[in-house]
């Protein structure tokens, strides 16, 4: 009898045959608008801040594959596409060292303790915010971040002071206002029209499935526009939940990813609309403002059960057939 390791694991097995190392370069082609953006916003501490959560979650990537005595394959730049992600998702004026342990918990924990690329059930830069969010919320509390800052707009606040403030506060800032970026958030998140240009550049090359995208979307859009109707001075409108927070980063770079995304096109429309549902039921009826890290994690934890959602095979069970 031979001696033969068999791996059997959960999707994807789809292969678009491209590298990871050209996958992620793409990755991180379609996130440079939104992070220069960033930084031309909030200077100098923004570029700091960035920089350090790639180069770090990079050197956490060498550091486990050191001790864990397996390959080094931090030149497939996965590692680099996550960091990005979580220095994008933080204020400029985060303290090094919460960004340290941030990408070490978004490494560590989110990808390497399941086993490495393509064993993550979850998103590892949202493990690695979940966790900065629940130990430390100061440091993510983007109304006092940005206290001491002198903008050349008038910033929209964040949600968590609107959410305090009521609808009222809504009628001072226009959709083309989120869309632009100025509003109060993290470095690379606020730019939506920068958010949306890289992400429609990704489902073009193939990398993001454009049925997540959509379907979550959609499910955003249809329960806000639920909530709205039913109580409109309470709940905001459709297109101010679309374009303000973490929403579109979550649409187009969150949601999508690999290994904690649907394979089958069904399952993918039902993971992404559930996941636009979370974010305004968190948003209108939970204590957290934002929701988006909430709700993707949340999907990606019944993303198993989701993906084995599949049609009927042409002809099953007909007799004859």
């Amino acid at each position: 009898m031979t001696n033969t390791k068999l791996i059997v694991s959960h999707a994807p097995f789809w292969h678009s045959g491209d590298s990871l190392f050209k996958q992620n370069l793409n990755f991180i082609i379609a996130l440079l608008p939104a992070a220069i953006f960033g930084i031309l916003k909030f200077g100098a501490p923004a570029l700091g801040v960035l920089t350090l959560a790639a180069s770090s979650a990079m050197l956490w990537e060498v550091v486990m594959a050191v001790i864990s005595k397996r390959k080094v394959a931090i030149a497939d730049m996965e590692s680099a596409v996550i960091g990005l992600l979580f220095g994008m998702m933080v204020p400029a004026t985060m303290p090094w060292w919460v960004v340290i342990t941030g990408t070490f918990v978004a490494i560590v924990l989110g990808k390497f303790v399941f086993g490495g690329t393509g064993g993550n059930p979850f998103h590892p830069t949202l493990v690695g915010i979940a966790i900065l969010t629940m130990s430390w919320p100061a440091f993510l509390d983007f109304d006092t971040a940005y206290v001491s800052y002198q903008f050349n707009f008038t910033p929209l606040a964040p949600l968590a002071a609107l959410k305090s403030q009521g609808p009222s506060a809504l009628s001072l800032f226009s959709n083309f206002d989120l869309l632009m970026g100025n509003e109060v958030g993290g470095i690379g998140s606020t730019f939506g029209l920068g958010i949306i240009i890289g992400g429609i550049y990704l489902i073009l090359k193939g990398y993001t499935r454009w049925e997540v995208v959509v379907s979550f979307i959609v499910g955003i859009l249809i329960t806000s526009t639920l909530f709205y109707v039913l109580h409109p001075d309470k709940y905001a409108p459709p297109l101010f939940h679309l374009f303000s927070g973490y929403t579109l980063l979550g649409a187009f770079f969150l949601a999508v990813e690999n290994s904690s995304s649907p394979v089958y096109r069904i399952p993918m429309f039902v993971y992404g609309f559930l996941g636009g549902l979370m974010i305004i039921l968190v948003r209108n009826i939970g204590i957290y403002p934002d929701g988006t890290v909430l709700s993707i994690l949340l999907i990606n934890l019944v993303n198993p059960l989701i993906d084995v959602i599949k049609p009927k095979a042409l002809g099953k069970g007909v007799p004859n057939a």
